[in-house]
């Protein structure tokens, strides 16, 4: 099915930088959202869990943050409708921590702007889907881009009068076949509003059968990215720095969610090692993979509100987890590294295929690089 491997990917090992342990900490604060939008995986769980985070739980988590380089602070709901998010914010900068969330503006006024400013949040992302009222609407749906559009000029009003850099603001941007020719002047749109970033990603959980008829992505072969090229050079012209998904499926060691540095606790505090693991649905729950429907039991490893995460990082299965993308990556190493200096050596790793993904992981088009 997969028919490239993602060298960039592979380069990137040799690079990367670190510092604490961790990389992310994905925290679900809440799973309400008032939003109906089509690419939601709600469209297709009617039994949805909705749940806010207690605050004296979140607390909990405070000694934990010193050992993570940032904290987002959002999961499958709408994060400012969480009350104590402000809060929530402090408690993460108290220790070092950088803290963010991607979030519709739903509800962000001037007062909400100012202390989640003066809280010291650290990044915030605008989730849109068009760069016209019309196409953002009619995919969001209880979405404005009118409304989304004034949120960010709150933030921005919020920062310049304070006086200060933070948060950085960028735009994201969900691509699916409705919208992706918008993705061009999203790029002017990102611009005139002051974003200096913008993402271009996948419907990455397809759930129902217009959402896999709506993902850009394909699973073999080349897609057309001509569209995301000029994208590109829009944004090289404007001096908008511009991050995008490939839509042609690759062989990759670990996905971009990283488990081996990152995880996600649910609002329940279930930990597990990515968001698309463990939504607030019955498990197990419901997937389109590359056009075949199938069932994935949701994957948690413990509760963090239970035991110690110590116990629970260490758990057997956890480990054994984690250790096949540690092989995956040991092996996409030894294939740079020949390809680099021996053809033969890189003709003889390629013939013998790395482990296969963790089970969970394998029906996720994360996997397929896009």
């Amino acid at each position: 099915m997969k028919t490239r491997i993602n060298l960039a990917f592979l380069k990137s090992f040799f690079s990367r930088a670190r510092g604490r342990p961790f990389g992310a900490w994905q925290i679900e604060l809440t799973t309400r959202c008032p939003l109906r939008c089509r690419m939601c995986i709600r469209s297709a769980s009617p039994s949805w869990h909705h749940a806010d985070m207690d605050i004296e739980r979140f607390r909990a988590l405070a000694p934990y943050f010193r050992n993570v380089e940032s904290a987002v602070l959002e999961g499958w709901g709408e994060t400012l409708l969480y009350p104590h998010l402000v809060e929530a914010v402090r408690i993460v900068k108290e220790a070092g921590t950088a803290a963010g969330f991607v979030t519709s503006g739903w509800g962000l006024d001037a007062n909400r702007s100012a202390e989640l400013v003066e809280a010291g949040l650290d990044f915030m992302g605008f989730s849109v889907a068009g760069a016209t009222p019309a196409m953002h609407d009619a995919v969001r749906i209880n979405s404005s881009l009118d409304a989304v559009l004034a949120a960010v000029e709150e933030v921005r009003r919020a920062k310049t009068d304070r006086k200060v850099l933070t948060p950085s603001l960028h735009f994201v941007f969900l691509m699916v076949r409705d919208n992706y020719a918008d993705s061009v002047p999203l790029i002017d749109l990102a611009g005139k509003n002051g974003i200096d970033t913008v993402l271009l990603i996948n419907l990455v959980h397809v759930a129902d059968a217009w959402q896999d008829r709506q993902r850009m992505f394909v699973c073999s072969g080349e897609a057309d990215e001509s569209v995301l090229v000029e994208a590109n050079a829009r944004a090289v012209e404007l001096g908008v720095k511009l991050r995008r998904a490939s839509l042609s499926a690759c062989d990759i060691a670990v996905c971009e969610e990283n488990p081996l540095r990152n995880l996600c606790i649910s609002v329940s505090g279930e930990v597990t090692p990515c968001v698309f693991l463990c939504p607030p649905v019955p498990s197990p729950f419901k997937r389109i993979y590359c056009g075949t429907e199938v069932f994935v039991p949701r994957v948690s490893f413990g509760n963090i509100f239970e035991e110690p995460f110590e116990v629970i990082w260490n758990d057997p299965r956890y480990v054994a987890f984690r250790d096949v993308f540690s092989q995956r990556e040991k092996s996409f190493r030894e294939m740079y590294a020949a390809l680099m200096s021996d053809s033969n050596r890189f003709a003889a790793l390629r013939r013998h295929a790395p482990p296969p993904p963790p089970e969970p992981c394998r029906t996720c088009h994360k996997m397929l690089g896009v």
